[in-house]
């Protein structure tokens, strides 16, 4: 009899506001129990899912699973970046947009069934001073709703609108200087956001040309607009044409630089970080294996 592949799945319990409590039962059902060997670990810290990633590579797994959002799986990812070892997902976040961008399922049960199938891809990560990021980092004001809603008591898409209305009213643009590939830029921008992949979560697209396998980064600067025209830029979001919306400017490049005016918030995969006034951005061309 072949020997089972080993499967540690890390489960953050409180990403996207679901309970989990009935999630190994489903594990037990749907997974081939015939190929895999099932163990579950529950994240109960922050950074806990990067140590228990950590742990799965010197443990000789065959695979670990992030179920949880895209902070999960950049922490996971994080662990196992520059290894064999595949990553596999089951969304349960808020946004879950690298997971949509790749056709995860999800379906709970959809998506262990393509665990089954174990079929991995190579995708391109992205780097920015030193942090690891899979699907967008970001600058400027949704940066400043990450900040925001990672002290909400509200998970999920109704907590993240709440921060959305609760920054808008204060917030204003500043000026960036951006050098993309040895060519400077001076900016005003509302936000500037750096696409590995095409959307931040719920099928809104800042960047719809991006891809995770052409070794490129989109540098998305979006500038000041009146505020009236806001449900004009929301629904460019939700028809994958932002690129086509006269205050959105797409810059492609391997090598990124950022400087602004002062230190403050970015988000990492939606994580807000404290980072300097200089922002060094980069790519690593096809350095992780995702099962999808």
């Amino acid at each position: 009899m072949r020997q089972r592949k080993r499967i540690l799945f890390v489960v953050n319990p409180i990403s996207g506001g679901k309970k989990k409590t009935a999630f190994n039962k489903q594990v037990l059902e749907v997974l081939d129990l015939e190929k895999f060997d099932p163990t579950f670990k529950i994240t109960d810290h922050p950074n806990h899912a990067y140590e228990l990633g950590k742990s799965a590579v010197l443990e000789g797994y065959d695979a670990v699973v992030a179920v949880g959002g895209d902070g999960t799986i950049n922490e996971v990812g994080s662990a196992i970046l520059g290894t064999d070892m595949p990553l596999g997902i089951i969304p349960e976040g808020s946004g879950n947009g690298l997971a949509l961008y790749l056709g995860i399922p999800l379906n709970e049960s959809a998506a262990l069934r393509r665990i089954n199938r174990f079929e991995t891809v190579d995708v391109d990560t992205g780097e920015i001073n030193g942090r690891n990021f899979f699907n967008i980092t970001g600058l400027g004001f949704d940066a400043s709703v990450s900040d925001h809603f990672a002290t909400e008591n509200i998970r999920g898409p109704v907590g993240y609108l709440r921060s959305i209305m609760n920054v808008l009213g204060d917030f204003k643009p500043s000026t960036y200087t951006l050098i993309i590939d040895g060519k400077e830029y001076k900016k005003e921008a509302f936000m500037i956001s750096v696409a590995n992949s095409p959307q931040y979560g719920n099928n809104a697209y800042i960047a719809p040309q991006a891809s995770i396998t052409d070794g490129i980064l989109d540098v998305c600067v979006v500038h000041k607009f009146p505020l009236y025209l806001l449900p004009k830029m929301v629904f460019h979001l939700f028809t994958k044409s932002a690129d086509q919306s006269e205050y959105v400017e797409i810059l492609p490049g391997k090598n990124i630089r950022i400087i602004r005016d002062e230190k403050g918030p970015v988000h990492v995969d939606g994580e807000p970080v404290e980072m300097g006034r200089e922002l060094e951005i980069g790519i690593k061309h096809k350095s992780l294996k995702i099962i999808c």
